[in-house]
Parts: C-alpha cells; sequence; structure tokens
C-alpha cells in the first residue's frame, strides 16, 4: 500500500493565501501527490463569510426500500440524505461558506427534482474531534470522518456517528448506527470532479448511491 493511499494524520502550515485544515489532516507528502486541481479545491482560502459555489448535474442514484425510507425519516433532522429519484439529470449546486465560530465549513447542497421545490441539504464541517474532522447535519447529530487520499481525489469515511447535546456527547453504538457512508471527490479534468456518496449496511448492503458531477466555479 502506497503512502497515497493512507489516511494520514500530521501536517504543516503553508502561505497565507491557502487554507492548510486539510493539507494538514492528510500531511505534506500526501497532500503534494493530489491532482493539482484537487489541492486548489481543499486548499482554497475563503474570508470570514466568503462561499465559494461550484455547479452541476446528479448523473445517478439508487435507493432499496430501506435507504428510502431511511432518507425520509432522515427528513427530520434536516434531509442529510438524498430520497428524490427523479432528482437525476436535474441540476446541482455546491456553496461551502467559512464558519468563523466554529472555524469550520459550511456546506449547502442543492439537487433539484422534476417537480416541487429542491430538495436542500445543510452541513457543517468542523476540524475537532478525534478524527481531526467531523460534520454535523442538524438537531445535534454528526458523524467523525477519517480522510484518505486517493490517486484522482479523496475519500471521507465515517469513523462512527454522536448525539452531540451541549457540552455532552454520545456516541452510537454499531447496531444503532444506519451504515457506513463515504464520499469521493474524484477529479475528472478540464475543471470538473465527481462528487460521489453511497451509504451501506453490513446486514442489509447498499441503502443508497448518489453521483453528480460538478465543475469548477469562475473567481
Amino acid at each position: 500500500m502506497t503512502q497515497l493511499n493512507q489516511c494520514a494524520a500530521a501536517g504543516r502550515k503553508f502561505g497565507v493565501s491557502e487554507d492548510p485544515r486539510f493539507r494538514d489532516l492528510l500531511g505534506l507528502s500526501v497532500w503534494k501527490q493530489l491532482p493539482d486541481a484537487v489541492r486548489r479545491r481543499f486548499g482554497r482560502h475563503l474570508g470570514l463569510g466568503e462561499s465559494v459555489v461550484y455547479r452541476g448535474t446528479v448523473v445517478a442514484m439508487r435507493l432499496s426500500i430501506v435507504g428510502r425510507t431511511l432518507a425520509y425519516l432522515a427528513r427530520i433532522i434536516g434531509g442529510p440524505l438524498p430520497y428524490d429519484l427523479s432528482s437525476v439529470g436535474q441540476a446541482a449546486i455546491v456553496s461551502v461558506t467559512e464558519d468563523g465560530a466554529e472555524k469550520g465549513q459550511f456546506w449547502i447542497r442543492q439537487y433539484g427534482r422534476a417537480s416541487g421545490f429542491p430538495q436542500v441539504v445543510h452541513s457543517s464541517k468542523r476540524f475537532a474531534g478525534p478524527t481531526g474532522i467531523e460534520e454535523y447535519v442538524g438537531a445535534g447529530i454528526g458523524m467523525a470522518l477519517k480522510v484518505c487520499a486517493l490517486p484522482d481525489g479523496l475519500s471521507f469515511q465515517s469513523a462512527h456517528y454522536f448525539l452531540q447535546v451541549g457540552p455532552y456527547r454520545l456516541r452510537f453504538p454499531a447496531w444503532l448506527a444506519p451504515g457506513d457512508l463515504t464520499i469521493l471527490h474524484r477529479d475528472l479534468g478540464q475543471g470538473r470532479f465527481l462528487f460521489s456518496l453511497t451509504l451501506k449496511n453490513r446486514l442489509l448492503g447498499e441503502l443508497i448511491h448518489q453521483d453528480a458531477v460538478f465543475q469548477d466555479s469562475e473567481d
């Protein structure tokens, strides 16, 4: 197994015009092996309240019966999972905004649907916790993520889920977790990248899968 494929810890600071947080998670040597376009996207410095927007299209989606039910139930906490198969072929927008209060990032994903309002997913990435990065989706629900380098991008994998209530945190046991969530960011060249989300349960197999292709934003 090469160093590129390993999850790394350690990192180093770099120029003031760049954001070092993802570089710190991976480590300098691993970061340098990523495609230039990936480093630009995840190393881009955003000022307080500043946003970057990516536009694209949902190109594939699969939902099992259990996955569809889970995605609909998850709307109670803000709808963090895609739930409408009619979004395939529809426009998708992702915006990333710097969160000054928590020193993290707000992510908003909007998926068009064949009818009705688009689905809007809100989440907050915070560079904290035992793995160095966590994602909060609403109602105190969050998950710790493991970030790994791929030859053409990055992989974000759920390490565990938790409930945060004030200063207290309850870690969900494995049997209560919905499954293993994997998000891939793969560079496609020519300023395009693939966003892929897969939720798999150890007993029930694949519950949800979504692919969307995005275009780099214009400064």
